[in-house]
């Protein structure tokens, strides 16, 4: 879209387009989602930015109406291959904040000053701005969804200080912590706050579009592998629980199937965009899945909030998709009954790979007989999945052995940043890894939308959402 495109969007107030870009007003300083319902500004007063990092760094502070910064993500970094849309899932998924930007390049194989160059000529920021404009919103979320003590939530959200902390909320909502957490609404999961970090943190899980929910959670019912999943309640009111590794601790998190959302919802947490033109999933746009996190360590929130957004695939652009999709003659009437069906993903990339290979039954004897029991086990929920090096250690022979100790070592990467060709090609150098079964590790664990299944024949038409179109033909019962 050229700019005078993207304002027509913004006066139209297309919440498609929310988190795909945003416009930020020169004589007001704040930045936007094209859907804030606000008076549209004179389009000699508009700026256009790639991402709400970008906006920050030009000076603009976040708008109180139609919070800006809880958008769900662009689907462009997810369809794109290169270094930039790697950078963003691994800046996404807390790697600058771990490791550095130093980190961040070693995983992409280039140099710091490359991947900066490169993430400033595309997306407008570099690296340390990204990462921060994601702390930022991470404070914002504990701040009005829980009691915890704002020194506390600084650290927890990445800050290296106090004082870092302060400048950053400030610049970004033009406002003090306190002030933040007081101004939350007094209805809905800002409502429920905790003290602690067990009593776990409400979120709102954003999506635009269409979402086809019930197929999501009947892909996740059927392959759910006991003791680190449970799937309960009945259809269409189901909760899906797991339990999750992350990088500084463990996890447990309860997503419901039931989506929310419509014009007026409080949109305080996670990410709700359905705060200023939100939507059921009947085809109009936006809508969120509510959930809430336990965490041990509250460091992992973005982390675990990222990966919950590829399992569910929330970051999709379902109009795309479907435009493309719906055209064809065999998959028009698919799409047209299931508008904004998803392709998921996974949220741990290792864990899919070893199921993909070994099956569901075998995936429940390795957890059982190998996978690390939760200090405090939550109803059915009691493992967590084994670790790679786990596996490879106890049982290094065959097929699963070969795959383990590839991850174990790093001869094989499945993480955000993750070359998806070069991994594939690795997957098929393994002992008793076959071409479907590769496909599915690259579409789930690598969330790429273009895959196919090598004994399929699927028409280039439908690129770059083969692994869309694979969804409708196999939920359809064609596939």
């Amino acid at each position: 879209m050229d700019e005078d495109a993207r304002y027509e969007t913004v006066r139209s107030r297309d919440a498609r387009f929310d988190g795909e870009f945003f416009f930020a007003v020169r004589t007001t300083g704040i930045y936007c989602r094209p859907s804030c319902p606000a008076v549209t500004p004179k389009r000699q007063n508009v700026r256009f930015y790639a991402t709400a990092a970008a906006a920050q760094g030009s000076g603009f502070r976040a708008c109180r109406r139609c919070r800006p910064d809880a958008v769900p993500g662009s689907a462009a970094w997810n369809v794109r291959a290169d270094v930039v849309g790697r950078a963003m899932r691994l800046i996404g998924d807390g790697v600058v904040d771990r490791e550095g930007v130093g980190g961040l390049a070693a995983r992409l194989g280039y140099s710091a000053r490359q991947v900066q160059r490169q993430l400033t000529a595309e997306v407008g920021a570099g690296p340390v701005a990204l990462a921060r404009a994601q702390r930022a919103h991470t404070a914002r979320i504990l701040l009005q969804t829980t009691g915890l003590p704002i020194t506390q939530i600084a650290f927890a959200a990445g800050f290296a200080s106090v004082r870092q902390f302060n400048d950053t909320i400030r610049a970004v909502y033009a406002s003090t912590p306190s002030a933040l957490r007081a101004a939350a609404p007094r209805t809905g999961p800002a409502a429920r706050r905790a003290d602690t970090p067990a009593a776990g943190v409400p979120l709102r899980l954003a999506y635009r579009g269409p979402y086809q929910v019930t197929a999501v959670f009947d892909l996740l019912a059927s392959e759910a592998v006991p003791g680190v999943e449970a799937v309960s309640g009945h259809r269409g009111r189901r909760s899906y629980r797991r339990t999750l590794r992350l990088p500084y601790g463990t996890g447990i998190v309860a997503v419901d199937e039931r989506p929310r959302g419509g014009r007026g919802g409080e949109a305080s947490a996670e990410s709700s965009g359905a705060g200023a033109g939100g939507a059921w999933s009947d085809g109009r746009p936006g809508g969120w899945l509510d959930a809430r996190l336990h965490l041990t360590d509250l460091r992992d929130l973005t982390t675990a909030v990222q990966r919950l957004r590829r399992l569910f695939d929330l970051d999709a652009d379902p109009y795309a998709v479907d435009e493309r999709l719906g055209s064809d003659a065999r998959l028009g009437p698919l799409v047209a009954a299931r508008p904004g069906l998803r392709s998921p993903g996974t949220a741990d990339p290792d864990e899919l790979a070893v199921r993909a290979l070994v099956g569901t039954e075998e995936a429940e004897r390795l957890v059982l007989r190998y996978g690390k029991e939760l200090d405090a086990p939550c109803g059915t929920l009691t493992h967590l999945f084994p670790e790679a090096a786990v596996l490879a250690g106890a049982e290094p022979e065959g097929p699963l052995g070969a795959l383990a100790a590839a991850l174990a070592d790093g001869a094989l990467r499945l993480d955000p940043g993750a070359d998806r060709d070069e991994a594939q090609e690795s997957l098929l150098t393994l002992p008793g890894m076959d071409g479907t079964t590769a496909t599915v590790i690259r579409t789930r664990a690598l969330g790429d939308p273009d895959t196919a299944a090598p004994d399929t024949d699927l028409p280039d038409a439908w690129r770059p959402w083969r692994s869309y179109a694979v969804q409708h033909l196999r939920v359809a019962g064609q596939l």
